[in-house]
């Protein structure tokens, strides 16, 4: 029997869509988007310049765009998705399973109120973490809250440990827990980063100089500041310099305080995904220094797709998953600069085959078809019963 699953996502995003072209391979898959994303709300959404996607997202499965009946229709807040005509697709869809990635829009509810009133199993995969301490009043209001709101989901897509830890945390059972890993598109961007680097191959005697990359927006939570403290500190035992990938509030900071450290900055303004790959080629590791909203930190998939060893804080969520100290690269605490320096002299000091081998091998695991794989399993398990169903 050939599973049917929907799937409701905001808009579509570059992360989702090979998840999609794997899912759709097998199983019955319908994926609806609740909003129309323009050029405009990406620059509003924290990218810092208007742009649309230079990759095919929409090919490879099916699809179909839901009425956003929102006054101001977005994806930045709850209300910013509002698409009720859900109720009727999930009522006429005769899905075995269907997913939402979250609770964060209105959209996302709908769906899940509508699966329950159809008797259809509804998952939940998002990539929440348990962040610092909380007061104890808003500690246990949340934990109230948030375990009520987990009762109406039947199971939860895990993306990683601390994904799983927090749902566990908040009441999830361990056996409605699937792990689907966040990924990338690892083929394409290994292939890419391949092309890339043959085609700069360089004649004569190589810069002994070591490029520290940062891929991301630059805003405070994300911390790239600190990239260029640990770069000046690292500089007195190395030659390194640094270059940054991405647009937002802090570039005008990040390059008045390169001048006054004495460390060589590049800033390349947002970098559109196919051209991604040669910048992930062109670095010797990438960092990830931020705060604990960042829950995961997927240009770190990225990176290591590419071959690249990655130094993240202890707060990224990716980190017990993805970055193996010595091995895949190295964990610092955040906000230690000294640690951090440290902890990129270590990454940068591995031996480039070896870790090459050892990134290829973990990013098997935390691949598009691992994701579809663990939502199939889920669906598997909990499916609707098939009466009625049409096959």
């Amino acid at each position: 029997m050939t599973l049917r699953i929907g799937f409701l996502i905001s808009h579509p995003i570059q992360y989702y869509t090979p998840i999609f072209r794997e899912l759709a391979g097998l199983c019955d898959l319908t994926v609806f988007f609740a909003h129309r994303q323009t050029a405009e709300q990406q620059a509003r959404a924290g990218f810092g310049v208007s742009f649309e996607w230079d990759i095919d997202l929409m090919s490879g499965y099916r699809s179909k765009f839901l009425d956003n009946v929102a006054r101001q229709p977005s994806t930045d807040r709850f209300s910013g998705c509002d698409t009720p005509g859900i109720a009727r697709e999930i009522a006429e869809g005769h899905f075995d399973a269907f997913i939402v990635p979250g609770w964060a829009l209105r959209s996302y509810l709908q769906a899940v109120t509508a699966c329950r009133r159809a008797g259809v199993p509804v998952f939940v995969r998002g990539d929440s973490q348990l962040v610092g301490q909380r007061r104890t009043v808003l500690r246990i209001a949340k934990s109230l809250a948030f375990s009520r709101l987990l009762r109406r989901f039947n199971g939860f897509l895990y993306v990683g440990q601390r994904n799983r830890d927090y749902l566990r945390h908040y009441g999830a059972r361990a056996d409605r827990l699937f792990f689907s890993p966040h990924c990338v598109d690892n083929a394409a961007f290994a292939t890419a980063a391949d092309a890339a680097r043959q085609a700069s191959a360089p004649r004569g005697v190589a810069s002994v100089t070591k490029r520290i990359l940062f891929v991301g927006k630059l805003l405070e939570r994300k911390r790239p500041l600190d990239v260029l403290r640990a770069a000046a500190l690292l500089r007195e035992r190395m030659p390194v310099e640094v270059a940054f990938a991405g647009s937002g509030e802090l570039e005008a900071t990040l390059r008045e305080n390169a001048l006054v450290l004495g460390v060589p900055a590049t800033f390349l303004g947002f970098v559109n995904q196919s051209e991604l790959p040669a910048v992930y080629a062109a670095a010797d590791v990438i960092v990830l220094p931020s705060d604990g909203r960042e829950t995961w930190g997927l240009a770190v998939n990225e990176a290591m797709a590419c071959g690249v060893p990655a130094v993240v804080s202890d707060a990224v969520g990716c980190g017990p998953d993805l970055v193996e100290p010595g091995v895949t690269g190295a964990v610092f605490p955040m906000d230690e600069i000294r640690a951090f320096a440290s902890a990129l002299e270590t990454a940068i000091s591995l031996d480039i085959a070896t870790i090459r081998q050892q990134l290829a091998a973990r990013m098997q695991v935390y691949s598009p078809y691992g994701a579809a794989k663990g939502m199939i399993e889920a669906a598997a398990v909990l499916a609707a019963p098939a009466q009625g169903r049409n096959t």
